[in-house]
C-alpha cells in the first residue's frame, strides 16, 4: 500500500488520507474507517489511480456524498476512491448539459432550470452526486436518470476508459449495469428540452415545499432506504404497519417519513442495519411483501 501511496503523490494525483473516518462523509453520518481514502484531483488522475489499484491488486469502493450508503461500523478494506474537485463542474451546450461526477445533483437541476431547460426537476431533492445518480439511476417524481442521460465516461475496474450510451447503461428501477460492472463514472452528458423557466421554477418549488412537508430534511438520513415494491409504496407499509419512531440504539424510523431512517445523534451501522431487519421482517409477516433495501450497505462485517 506505501508504493501505492507514494505514487500517487508523486505524481501529483490527488489527497490520500489514512484511517479516514467514513462517518463524515456520508449523509446519514455513520461508518468506520477506510484503510485509505484516495480523492483524485481530475479525471486524468481518478483513470490512474483505478489503473494503478488494478495493476496491484488492490479492491476499491467508489464514494460520492455517501447519501445512499450505509458504511459498516468497522469501516471499508482496502481503498475508497471519492472524485474530487476537479470533477466537480457543470458546462452547457444548447440542450445538453456535461457534468462532473462530483457535481450536486440538485445543484445541477437548479442550474438548468435557469438556463430553462427542462427535464432535471426531479433531481431537487436528491442529495447525491451526479455519479451517484447515474449509478443508482435515481430518480422522483416519476422521472429519473435513464429518462434524460446521453451518454456517461466511466473507468472499468481495470483501469479502461469507455463511454456508455443509455442503452448500455442497463437501467432499470434504481439499477445500472455499474452494480454488476465495476467501474466508476468519471462525467455524464443529460439530453434535456428547452421550456419555460417559470413553469420549471413552479414545479421544483412545489416539489421543495413538498418535501419540506414530508422528509425529515433537518436530520442525517440517507434518504429512501428501501425500494417501491411494484404498485405499493414502501412508506406506506411502513406507516401502516404501526412502525413509525420504532427505534434501535441510536436509530428511528422517521415521524415525518416511514421510509426513512434518522440518526438521532449516535447511532451505529448495526442499529440501522436491526432497524431494517425488523422492518422487512414485520412487512412480510404482515403483507407478505419483501422490502427490497435501496441503501447500498458496504465495509466490513
Amino acid at each position: 500500500m506505501q508504493q501505492i501511496i507514494q505514487l500517487i503523490e508523486d505524481n501529483d494525483w490527488g489527497e490520500v488520507r489514512r484511517e479516514e473516518p467514513l462517518a463524515s462523509h456520508t449523509t446519514w453520518k455513520i461508518g468506520g474507517p477506510a484503510d485509505l481514502l484516495i480523492i483524485p484531483s481530475s479525471a486524468e488522475a481518478l483513470t490512474s489511480v483505478i489503473g494503478l489499484l488494478h495493476k496491484h491488486g488492490v479492491s476499491w469502493t467508489a464514494l460520492g456524498r455517501g447519501s445512499n450508503m450505509l458504511v459498516s461500523d468497522r469501516g471499508i478494506r482496502g481503498v475508497v476512491v471519492k472524485p474530487g474537485a476537479g470533477l466537480d463542474y457543470a458546462r452547457f451546450d444548447g440542450n445538453l448539459v456535461h457534468a462532473g461526477a462530483a457535481h450536486s445533483f440538485i445543484k445541477l437541476s437548479v442550474l438548468a432550470g435557469k438556463a430553462g431547460l427542462t427535464g432535471l426537476e426531479f433531481a431537487g431533492g436528491i442529495p447525491g452526486t451526479v455519479g451517484g445518480a447515474v449509478y443508482m439511476n435515481a430518480g422522483a417524481h416519476g422521472s429519473d436518470v435513464s429518462r434524460i442521460l446521453q451518454s456517461a465516461e466511466i473507468v472499468l475496474k481495470n483501469g479502461e476508459l469507455v463511454r456508455y450510451g443509455r442503452e448500455e447503461m442497463g437501467f432499470s428501477y434504481r439499477h445500472s449495469i455499474l452494480q454488476e460492472q465495476q467501474g466508476l463514472v468519471i462525467s455524464a452528458t443529460f439530453e434535456l428540452e428547452a421550456g419555460d423557466r417559470k413553469e420549471i421554477a413552479a414545479a421544483m418549488a412545489s416539489y421543495k415545499d413538498r418535501r419540506l412537508r414530508t422528509q425529515p430534511l433537518k436530520s442525517a438520513t440517507c434518504g429512501s432506504v428501501f425500494r417501491n415494491p411494484p404498485g405499493d409504496h414502501a412508506a406506506r407499509l411502513i406507516e401502516a404497519a404501526g412502525l413509525k419512531g420504532l427505534r434501535s440504539g441510536g436509530a428511528e424510523i422517521s415521524e415525518q417519513h416511514a421510509n426513512f431512517i434518522v440518526n438521532t445523534g449516535q447511532a451505529t451501522a448495526e442499529d440501522v442495519l436491526t432497524l431494517m431487519g425488523q422492518t422487512q421482517r414485520i412487512i412480510k409477516e404482515r403483507y407478505g411483501i419483501e422490502l427490497v433495501p435501496e441503501v447500498l450497505v458496504v465495509g466490513e462485517r
